[in-house]
């Protein structure tokens, strides 16, 4: 007789694993940062950048394409003021440019 587990949501589960909630926090934690910055990126550049990676210190920008890299990396530390200020600071910001980074994803 099959038995079907009980369906659990994603906030369940992570509650249940530890290493899966602390991924979400890290999303979360990477997420944050992103909307502390994003006042300071230009408006014709938001759609191209995502949050990365957060590990260590060290906060991973994806970016859909190098003009954009290009662009961003003059405002990286203006960027580390503002998650300074907001108490978000890390010890470094990457910018990677990722293929499959496309706006409306």
């Amino acid at each position: 007789m099959n038995h079907r587990q009980p369906s659990v949501t994603l906030l369940q589960a992570s509650q249940n694993n530890a290493s899966l909630a602390r991924l979400m926090a890290l999303n979360q934690d990477s997420k944050a940062r992103l909307e502390a910055i994003t006042p300071l990126i230009p408006d014709t550049l938001r759609a191209n950048v995502t949050a990365g990676p957060l590990d260590d210190g060290a906060w991973c920008l994806l970016l859909s394409n190098t003009t954009t890299a290009a662009k961003l990396r003059q405002l990286v530390p203006a960027f580390e003021a503002q998650l300074r200020v907001k108490g978000l600071g890390v010890n470094s910001i990457r910018l990677k440019i990722s293929s499959s980074n496309r706006a409306g994803r």
